[in-house]
């Protein structure tokens, strides 16, 4: 991803790091051909020229515009980096946190897989501190796919991958979680995948429904959310969410646990935002500002704390990103 900064950035669609990763690996082929030794730590593959930015040295930090929550704050070491965090995913307890992770952005998406540090990871939460994170191994080897977008469904891991054998470039696999350990690693499905055509997602509270974004159904403009429902273990096919769609970009969803909040990234004055969207009976309301300047892809774990992503950008080029937190007042 790359924006221009100033009144005169480019407005392109606000793409997850991983994301933009696997186009390039697309087109290169380079998926599983290098397999190093080990797994390595996330630290250890940071450059030491890369440095950390910090809201006193940030160009552009993000802005809170409802005053239910506190001022966003970038979520703690070890969580932050000098690397690349990006879509965070908390669980609803707040004790386990999910995210996509690159140790160095100016790289190409070549020699970033090459390493084997770029892919999910996850930390949990002891007492008031959080672990090292630790790299999700959802492959045999670390360069034999690129993995990101994390959801959590029970005890299950849903996530975007590119590796052999899917059904799009980019499909969706899930996991079950247990000790530590992911297994019983597969795709989700030709309807999920190729049929139904789901993109980054999230699942509506009770289970049988998947809000998601996608570009290729001839929705109103750019990303647009549409939602599937499950009727007799069967996902229909996809609608698009009318209400919170515009001609420009609207992606990236979560819905509360209560279904009654639909959160979404949009653009707003050059740079991707956090909207949010109100449930009125079973209609939308029209999405809300609620974090802009380089903030998206918002999750929020059961005590309605906000975790987003946000980018740090210096004329017009990534230097890195993290998950930022505003807590709920």
């Amino acid at each position: 991803m790359r924006l221009s900064q100033g009144r005169t950035r480019e407005r392109r669609p606000f793409l997850s790091i991983a994301i933009v990763l696997v186009m390039a690996l697309l087109i290169s082929g380079c998926i599983g051909e290098s397999k190093p030794a080990h797994w390595p730590t996330r630290d250890e593959k940071i450059p030491a020229d890369m440095v950390k930015i910090t809201p006193s040295t940030d160009l552009s930090p993000p802005v809170l515009h409802l005053d239910a929550w506190q001022t966003p704050v970038p979520m703690p070491a070890p969580i932050s980096s000098a690397g690349a965090e990006d879509s965070p995913y908390m669980t609803l307890d707040g004790n386990t946190f999910y995210f996509f992770f690159t140790p160095d952005v100016r790289l190409s998406a070549q020699q970033q897989l090459a390493p084997g540090a770029t892919g999910i990871y996850y930390s949990t939460k002891v007492g008031n501190n959080w672990t090292m994170p630790q790299r999700a191994r959802l492959e045999k080897d670390p360069t034999m796919a690129l993995d990101g977008c994390p959801t959590v469904r029970g005890n299950v891991l849903w996530f975007c991958s590119v590796r052999n054998g899917g059904y799009r470039e980019i499909d969706l696999y899930t996991a079950d979680i247990g000790d530590g350990k992911f297994t019983n690693i597969k795709n989700a499905g030709k309807r999920i995948n190729k049929e139904v055509q789901v993109g980054e997602m999230d699942f509506g509270p009770n289970g049988t429904e998947i809000i998601f974004h996608n570009n290729k159904l001839g929705g109103k403009g750019k990303e647009d959310i549409f939602v599937t429902r499950e009727v007799n273990g069967v996902w229909q096919d996809a609608v698009p969410v009318d209400a919170v769609n515009t001609a420009d970009t609207d992606g990236w969803p979560f819905i509360t646990p209560d279904g009654k909040e639909l959160w979404l990234t949009r653009w707003y004055q050059g740079t991707p935002g956090v909207f949010r969207s109100l449930r009125n009976g079973t209609a939308w309301g029209p999405p809300e500002l609620v974090v802009s300047s380089f903030a998206g892809e918002p999750n929020l774990d059961a005590l309605g704390n906000l975790y987003f992503v946000h980018h740090y950008y210096n004329n017009g080029t990534m230097l890195e990103a993290d998950i930022y937190v505003a807590y709920k007042k």
